[in-house]
């Protein structure tokens, strides 16, 4: 048996202000900004599978996402994108393919919205 497993427990972002951060992801994943900062550095935003960690410890301009590292999921691609739009997220492409597009956190995170 193998002791490392073929599933990922969770994706640590680097953020450069972990309170505005927690407040954007929250905002844009619908979820209530009700969990403790974690040594005044670490954020786990509450996820359904694998977990996201937004992290001010470990950023620097020059180790942010130049290119997404994971996709958020959705059914519907186009509900998507206009959500994103209405909430005044940085979208970098267009919807590609009828299936992804990217976007930019605050801090300059390449991140992806994927229809499942």
């Amino acid at each position: 048996m193998n002791p490392i497993q073929n599933r990922i427990g969770t994706v640590f972002i680097p953020v450069s202000n972990i309170e505005r951060a927690r407040d954007w992801y929250c905002d844009i994943l619908n979820l209530p900004r009700n969990g403790e900062i974690l040594y005044g550095h670490l954020y786990v935003i509450p996820m359904e599978g694998t977990s996201i960690v937004l992290d001010s410890k470990i950023y620097a301009e020059d180790h942010v996402f130049k290119a997404p590292a994971f996709h958020f999921n959705t059914e519907d691609i186009e509900e998507a994108f206009n959500y994103m739009r209405s909430k005044n997220v940085n979208l970098t492409t267009p919807i590609e393919h009828n299936h992804w597009f990217n976007f930019k956190d605050p801090d300059g995170n390449q991140l992806m919205v994927c229809k499942c």
